[in-house]
């Protein structure tokens, strides 16, 4: 298993130029190969192959057929967003879902043929904006799981390589049996964990998110009983080791994203609640990560992080409630004194009148009796 070379910039995605808006939908993109802002902008279509001598000559391309042809297949994990060119159609965004993709160059789906021709030249690490022309992606057709592809549509990616992995022996994982991959994910793990002892956390992510990738959703969708077992004692700890690294990143919503995922799978697990609450309330999102804290107690009742994190929150309460109160004292000034009501001449010879009836009555009444 080779290791992840190279190293990341930040965990917080940078948009290519000619890409605007938060879910960074496409405007008019360069046609050229070249640099496209941070990216490296590159054309793959079927006239044109780059030869690619990079991975230890590992790609050979034939310029009479489209796709791509391995002397040995070796596996890579991406990241990518892709949309339909010169429109604002994104159509697929594994950022968003937080969950990387693996890619078996040499054997990728037919769709995926333009971007694994892209992927593999390029580096561990790198981020790249590829063209891929309809002929090597959704073709005639379209695509059926994803309307917003038209027939005959050039698709843009936006890819991060995280990683690659070599066959061993002549062997793919694609080959490998399931205790042979979860075996891999766990040694990615490994390695990932011996970077965060370091503090070297974009390493350690690295290794994380190949971890995660070898078991994807088709991968775990196949599994039952011991082997989905297996696969989620390796698989959710290295969304919780992400999540812990992308805390101390101060990333948070990407931690909460983390934390879900395995919360889906094991609604109980101390250390997702743990992670996700203390992340949502570094956002201000104090209600919800003390619903996180109060059920990861009932679990983990002596658990005296989880104990400080409530004390916390309450004392953050409180100051919030005494600043408010200060705030509205100062906008309304202090209650004024209630004064005494000065009674009209009307209202005193009435009263002074209906005494002295009363006065009046009461004499009168002993003679009567």
């Amino acid at each position: 298993m080779l290791g992840v070379r190279g190293r990341r910039g930040g965990r917080e995605q940078q948009q290519p130029k000619g890409v605007k808006g938060e879910e960074g939908q496409p405007r008019k993109q360069e046609k050229r190969c070249g640099a496209v802002g941070a990216l490296g902008g590159r054309r793959v279509t079927t006239n044109k192959h780059r030869v690619v001598e990079e991975a230890l000559n590992r790609v050979k391309r034939s310029e009479a057929t489209i796709g791509v042809f391995l002397v040995v297949p070796f596996d890579v994990a991406v990241h990518y967003r892709a949309w339909v060119e010169n429109s604002s159609h994104k159509f697929e965004d594994t950022w968003q879902e937080q969950r990387p993709v693996e890619l078996i160059l040499g054997k990728e789906k037919t769709e995926m043929t333009g971007l694994g021709i892209g992927v593999a030249s390029m580096k561990s690490g790198e981020h790249a904006l590829l063209h891929v022309g309809w002929e090597l992606g959704y073709g005639k057709e379209g695509s059926f799981s994803f309307p917003n592809v038209p027939p005959m549509a050039d698709l843009l990616y936006e890819v991060e390589l995280i990683g690659y992995d070599e066959a061993k022996e002549g062997k793919a994982r694609s080959d490998m049996t399931v205790e042979e991959i979860i075996q891999a994910a766990d040694g990615r793990k490994m390695e990932g964990n011996s970077y965060f002892k370091e503090e070297k956390l974009q390493e350690a992510m690295q290794q994380y998110e190949m971890a995660i990738a070898y078991m994807g959703d088709d991968f775990m969708f196949q599994l039952f009983g011991k082997y989905r077992d297996m696969a989620l004692a390796v698989k959710n700890p290295c969304h919780l080791n992400m999540a812990a690294c992308l805390i101390k990143l101060n990333q948070y919503k990407e931690a909460i994203g983390q934390c879900s995922i395995v919360l889906s799978e094991d609604e109980n697990n101390v250390k997702a609640l743990y992670r996700r609450g203390k992340a949502r309330a570094q956002l201000g999102q104090t209600d919800a990560a003390r619903e996180d804290f109060q059920k990861a107690r009932k679990f983990a009742p002596e658990d005296k992080a989880i104990v400080r994190e409530l004390q916390l929150l309450a004392e953050h309460d409180k100051a919030v409630y005494q600043k408010q109160k200060e705030i509205y004292k100062g906008i309304f000034g202090p209650r004024p004194e209630p004064k005494p009501k000065r009674l009209s001449r009307v209202v005193v010879f009435w009263q002074w009148l209906v005494s002295l009836i009363c006065s009046l009555f009461k004499r009168r009444r002993p003679k009567t009796d």
